[in-house]
């Protein structure tokens, strides 16, 4: 039977992973503050973060902008659990998690609390360290109250990680209309298996990292031929948000700019029509066309690498030659991080970041692909 709470939550959902920094680079607060408070004036309520992100000042920032400035029972709150995060992973400090992200955000308890990030990779790691039943045992001691799991790996392992545990109340799929037929996010053929299932979806990367927000100019030309007064980013939430047994759909907004845009069509959100449907087929047949590297910027690749690697801006140099065809540009990008950097060529094919990559982006390959196109 499909999870009850799917139907009432709004469609919109704030993700807490990209939030804006100030001068320092610290998380500016003050300005999250402003889109916590324009987010609730639209009466959303879907908070999303997690242990590992902004190394724990995403929590903390959950905390000063929205747990100690309203009422608990005014909004709901997801928070995750890594079990493979930290140098040596194990059991004792994963479940740990819990109990600091508490201590972090003030919460009391947590709305949706999830196992986070399940890759072919790491899955099993969960099973491991008895992560299932921990959640299970906390959710009965009212510290959570729903629990689910967010995934990066192939419908068939989420066919058995559903068979095999089917008190899981949700699932927290990557989707987007750019890999709705992507063979290596599998966004649709995920999504079809939670919903054989019956389980009920959040979405994440709707906009894909904000690749959606800005796309080859062969996609925005059809957008806004379809809507010129339409955002790109409008385009790809929306696609999410009108799929059948959608929770929320999760936007990692980055400035209060984005949050008004957000707004502006999700408050009041409607699906789309056939003929926007139309637009987003035209779309997907033009993005399906370029081999642009499909990251997304998370920087779990980066934590671990130990040549330090600055590898999604090395991508994003390279994708603005692949994408926008601007060879000097994306060349001028690359040696400007790398003078400070370490060059894609100082990869060592460690294999590190390729089990992190929740993409399943083939990373070594396309680090020598850009040492090579960038010549060093």
């Amino acid at each position: 039977m499909e999870h009850y709470f799917g139907e009432s939550t709004p469609k919109l959902g704030f993700g807490l992973m990209r939030l804006p920094k100030d001068g320092s680079g610290s998380i500016d607060i003050e300005q999250v503050k402003q889109m916590v408070d324009l987010f609730m004036e639209a009466g959303l309520t879907y908070f999303d973060t997690a242990y590992v992100y902004d190394g724990g000042d995403s929590e903390r920032a959950a905390k000063a902008a929205l747990v100690d400035r309203y009422p608990r029972e005014r909004y709901t709150l997801a928070t995750k659990l890594c079990a493979w995060a930290g140098e040596h992973p194990n059991e004792r400090d994963a479940k740990q998690q819990l109990f600091t992200s508490l201590e972090r955000t003030g919460a009391g308890y947590f709305d949706y609390y999830l196992l986070h990030a399940l890759q072919s990779g790491n899955y099993r790691m969960y099973e491991d360290f008895g992560i299932w039943d921990f959640v299970r045992e906390q959710k009965a001691k009212g510290l959570i109250r729903h629990w689910g799991f967010s995934f990066h790996a192939t419908p068939e392992i989420l066919d058995e990680l559903l068979t095999d545990h089917p008190d899981a109340e949700f699932v927290q799929l990557q989707i987007n209309y750019a890999d709705w037929e992507n063979e290596r996010v599998a966004s649709r053929a995920c999504y079809e298996v939670a919903r054989r299932h019956g389980k009920s979806i959040v979405v994440m990367e709707p906009v894909k990292g904000g690749a959606l927000a800005e796309p080859i100019p062969a996609v925005r030309d059809i957008l806004h031929g379809a809507d010129p007064n339409a955002s790109c980013a409008s385009w790809a939430i929306r696609f999410a948000a009108s799929l059948e047994g959608i929770i929320t759909v999760l936007s990692g907004m980055s400035n209060v700019e984005q949050m008004a845009d957000n707004l502006s069509y999700m408050k009041d959100f409607k699906p789309l029509c056939a003929a926007e449907q139309a637009a987003i087929h035209k779309a997907q047949e033009a993005i399906s066309g370029v081999r642009s590297i499909p990251c997304t910027a998370c920087h779990y690749c980066t934590a671990g690498c130990p040549m330090q690697i600055p590898i999604p801006e090395i991508f994003a140099a390279r994708n603005c030659q692949l994408v926008w065809g601007q060879l000097e540009q994306g060349a001028g990008e690359y040696a400007a991080l790398t003078a400070s950097a370490s060059p894609a060529s100082a990869c060592v094919a460690c294999g590190q970041c390729e089990n992190a990559c929740p993409q399943q982006i083939n990373v070594i390959e396309r680090l020598r692909e850009c040492a090579a196109a960038f010549g060093r």
